[in-house]
């Protein structure tokens, strides 16, 4: 055996000195000279290398590693197996790139050669699995992507990938590893040391001629707006909209948020829905938010003017976006907030009836939700937001994933980092292995996941639960069970109001009739579970499954039967 380095080492070695501290995936074949690499630094006690999570799905890796990299603000890395593998990881992918979330994806590419050279073909699948262009799978949501073509460029590449993944807008990037290449020697004179050295963009600040323009519209509005989506992925940027809302009485809403960005117990804080709001405001700032509101749904003012902010404010990836645009600016959110801050002192004169405006449309909206509890305390099967009261009653300081279900109404934050919702590509399956990377990065937090049935039974639960209890990851999931697939039975209900489907007592590809026991899928896996049909046992429930995941450790999961938002 040849005691040179091999290039499956090296690159490990490179992740680790570029910070990576995990890869997840699932191996195939194409994995051998990566194991090898782990047995052979193992031995020799070499440089740390990222510490490999094993998930037994590509689904479960890509979403684990979503969930560590959101929660953490560190790179991950993934390795999947060749071309099939990488199908499996375009889903999970696609949420990456649609929330700027960075993920170093790498895969293994199907042998090249039919010789008898260290790596080459020898095994049946190893023709069939051979794509023409292997990349094309997910190349539209990545950043970047690459096949390494030898040994003597590996440091380049990999600080190439990781310095493409981490410079904003963030997202993913992926690189092709021929199993030849992974498993050919370094060259002798090969110096770690003389590798150059790629570090990420810094991110861009905001014109001073923007902000004097956003200045000018935001000080002169009647009743301005915030609209926020994504800006939360930046903790600094939530004490900075605090302090500038309450500087220019601007209220907020939160539409579909992706992260905790404003408190929700704010007087300035709106909810979660624009639709009512952007109808009354000559102004808009949208935030990092690619849907600020639907425009067949919620037609603007004609006199109103709205400015787009973010890291990308245009969303370039997304085809078709015709959202009205009359100033955008390419910038981090909390130094734009720090400029316009400045820029606005002393435009702005009498606040009184903005705050009126405001004081008024937060009474409705206390009024409304506390009704909507009072309705909801005693319904059978359990409403929504009755489930979501009580999970807020005992989250504590709790990391919350969210997958479609948990009603923000009913289920408030108040601290960065304690809030994340899907991707508005809205993959299913994201949110069980989102919440085992969340609590990767944060083992001495208490993470709740909220699923639908059908998020959950997307999720390849059980490859999920089996992840939880290998790598002792104890999470408690509460599912909401409906036993439809709710979101198309609302699609439908759109489209067609007076349709024939709207009065049908069945409902056609909708219903989920005959689901299994989940709980007893979690029981099967070392975790505990539990059935909840009564809306009155819910909170003792909630404190048994607490118990199982503080103080014993493992998993536990809630099956909640309910009924539809």
């Amino acid at each position: 055996m040849t005691t040179l380095p091999s290039t499956a080492e090296i690159f490990l070695r490179s992740l680790g000195r570029l910070g990576v501290e995990y890869i997840f995936g699932n191996a195939g074949t194409d994995a051998a000279p990566i194991i090898e690499a782990y047995a052979r630094c193992g031995m020799d006690g070499g440089e740390s290398l990222p510490l490999p999570v094993l998930a037994t799905h590509e689904n479960l890796a890509l979403t684990m590693a979503h969930g560590y990299a959101m929660v953490s603000g560190k790179l991950p890395a993934a390795f999947v197996h060749v071309s099939v593998g990488t199908a499996n990881a375009v889903c999970p992918i696609m949420n990456a790139a649609r929330e700027n979330v960075p993920i170093l994806l790498s895969a293994g590419r199907t042998p090249i050669y039919e010789d008898d050279r260290v790596g080459s073909r020898d095994s049946y699948i190893h023709w069939g699995q051979e794509m023409f262009d292997q990349a094309s799978l997910l190349r539209e949501f990545v950043k970047w992507d690459y096949e390494l073509r030898g040994p003597a460029q590996v440091e380049t590449v990999v600080q190439r990938a990781v310095s493409i993944a981490m410079s904003e807008p963030r997202g993913p990037v992926y690189l092709s590893l021929p199993r030849e290449v992974l498993a050919e020697p370094m060259p002798e004179t090969y110096d770690a040391a003389k590798a150059s050295l790629l570090t990420p963009a810094l991110p861009s600040r905001p014109s001073a001629e923007g902000v004097r323009a956003a200045a000018e519209i935001l000080s002169t509005a009647q009743k301005p707006l915030i609209i926020a989506g994504n800006s939360g992925r930046d903790p600094s940027a939530v004490s900075e909209l605090v302090m500038f809302t309450e500087r220019f009485q601007i209220p907020v809403v939160q539409h579909r948020p992706r992260y905790m960005q404003f408190p929700t117990g704010h007087s300035l804080h709106l909810g979660f829905e624009p639709a009512g709001l952007v109808e009354q405001a000559d102004a808009i700032l949208v935030l990092d938010c690619d849907v600020p509101w639907i425009p067949k749904l919620s037609p603007l003012r004609p006199d109103c003017r709205v400015i787009h902010a973010g890291p990308d404010p245009l969303f370039g990836a997304i085809p078709i976006r015709g959202f009205q645009c009359d100033l955008a600016l390419t910038s981090n959110i909390a130094a734009l907030l720090v400029d316009l801050t400045s820029e606005m002192e002393g435009r702005t004169a009498d606040l009184s009836a903005r705050r009126a405006w405001v004081q008024g449309e937060h009474r409705k909206r206390i009024e409304n939700r506390a009704a909507k509890l009072a309705s909801a305390r005693g319904m059978h099967p359990i409403h929504p937001a009755w489930v979501s009261h009580c999970i807020e009653q005992i989250k504590g300081d709790a990391v919350v994933i969210n997958e479609y279900t948990l009603m923000l109404d009913h289920c408030g934050f108040s601290k960065p980092g304690s809030y994340f919702g899907s991707s508005s590509a809205s993959g299913l399956g994201w949110g069980m292995g989102a919440a085992l990377g969340a609590k990767l990065a944060k083992p001495d937090s208490l993470v709740i996941a909220t699923l639908g049935d059908g998020a959950y039974l997307f999720a390849n639960p059980v490859a999920g639960h089996y992840a939880a209890h290998q790598h002792k990851l104890p999470v408690l999931f509460v599912i909401f069970n409906n036993g439809m697939w709710d979101a198309v039975r609302q699609a439908t209900l759109k489209v067609y109001p007076d349709g024939v489907a709207s009065t049908a007592n069945s409902h056609v590809l909708t219903e989920l009739d005959g689901l299994p026991a989940f709980e007893q899928v979690c029981i099967a896996a070392g975790g505990y579970g539990e059935r909840v049909e009564h809306a009155a046992d819910l909170p003792a429930a909630l404190e048994r499954a607490l118990n199982a995941v503080r103080n014993e450790k493992r998993q536990a999961l809630l099956n909640i039967i309910c009924q539809p938002r």
